[in-house]
């Protein structure tokens, strides 16, 4: 019989287990406690629990957690870590340190089904969601994991068609009985799949990424099927619908894709189609693909587009590139990793 994985679960999960298990219903915050601010990797070290309880919670259950099998580390300390979530399934995670601030980019899927053109994880096709013990195991299982001051879910899949594991591991992060962070601590990206854009908003205190990439339908269509699905148009329509402000920031990102979607045409249209929204834009430069001839924009270029955006009132910043000589880029090192396997 397969054990039970307490890393990923939520207290009230923990309860039905516990008490399942014949064992005190209080047990539950005991094991969250150990697990999830102690880091506890072995059940001996769970004194306040009944040498009985722990010996049984040994035979039907297990942490949950594992090592990453392969880091890398840029010249910029940017780090990436690459995991092996079952078989043939490989996903990453990327830790940015800053002067103010240390940011990790963690997965939410294994590949991705959304399909966009210039995404390398879209390119694997879709391996699977990743659960809650998965999307966990990423934050607790790396040596940085008490320098972590923000958390976004930009790394591999699209954390929204995966809502469920996604709410589970928000829970646990934000809640008293878990790692105990600020909603405002945590970033979810999203294409902008309208259902579960909703209930995340509804549901969760955590901000708001929008991949956009061009205001055009049509244009953005070409580089991001979804676009048939669910409209940017209709996505800006359902976000006009809620209070954003310092509590709970709206972003949108922008990669900068030279002679594609760069131009003062582009600012205008962003402009209109944002008008209203109290949002800002984060302009990223692309970084080059193996099988695409796309570049990113001139510096000149992304300036200038990021001037345009400031002087028309809208918040306008640019990503500064990390990692480049380490494959930091989305799915690059797990893609390298499926080429092996």
């Amino acid at each position: 019989m397969e054990k039970v994985k307490l890393l990923g679960s939520t207290l009230d999960e923990l309860s039905g287990y516990v008490t399942g298990w014949g064992m005190p219903s209080y047990t539950a915050k005991q094991i969250a406690q150990w697990i999830y601010k102690r880091h506890a990797n072995d059940f001996n070290i769970m004194t306040d629990i009944s040498e009985k309880n722990r010996r049984f919670l040994a035979q039907q259950s297990e942490i949950g957690w594992y090592h990453p099998i392969e880091v890398v580390e840029s010249i910029d300390g940017t780090k990436k870590y690459l995991f092996k979530a079952g078989a043939n399934r490989f996903i990453e995670s990327v830790y940015i340190p800053e002067e103010d601030r240390s940011t990790l980019c963690v997965s939410s899927q294994a590949g991705c089904r959304m399909g966009c053109k210039f995404c390398l994880t879209g390119k694997q096709g879709f391996n699977g969601h990743l659960t809650a013990t998965d999307i966990i195991n990423q934050i607790r299982s790396i040596p940085e994991r008490d320098k972590l001051t923000n958390l976004v879910f930009m790394g591999m899949g699209e954390p929204l068609d995966n809502f469920e594991e996604l709410k589970k591991s928000l829970e646990i992060l934000t809640s008293s009985y878990g790692f105990g962070w600020s909603p405002k601590r945590i970033t979810v990206s999203t294409v902008g799949i309208i259902p579960t854009m909703i209930r995340f908003l509804n549901e969760s205190k955590c901000h708001l990424a929008i991949s956009l990439h061009s205001p055009f339908h049509e244009e953005r269509l070409k580089l991001m099927p979804v676009e048939k699905a669910y409209p940017i148009e209709q996505v800006v329509k359902e976000l006009k619908k809620f209070d954003f402000n310092q509590q709970r920031r709206l972003s949108f990102e922008y990669i900068m894709l030279k002679g594609i979607n760069d131009t003062s045409r582009h600012v205008k249209g962003l402009v209109r189609l944002l008008n209203g929204l109290n949002c800002r834009i984060n302009l990223i430069r692309y970084h080059a693909i193996p099988g695409e001839e796309w570049q990113t924009s001139d510096d000149s270029a992304i300036l200038s587009f990021q001037k345009q955006l400031k002087d028309k009132g809208i918040i306008t910043t640019l990503r500064a590139s990390r990692g480049q000589d380490i494959w930091a880029a989305c799915g690059m090192l797990s893609t390298d990793a499926l080429l092996k396997s």
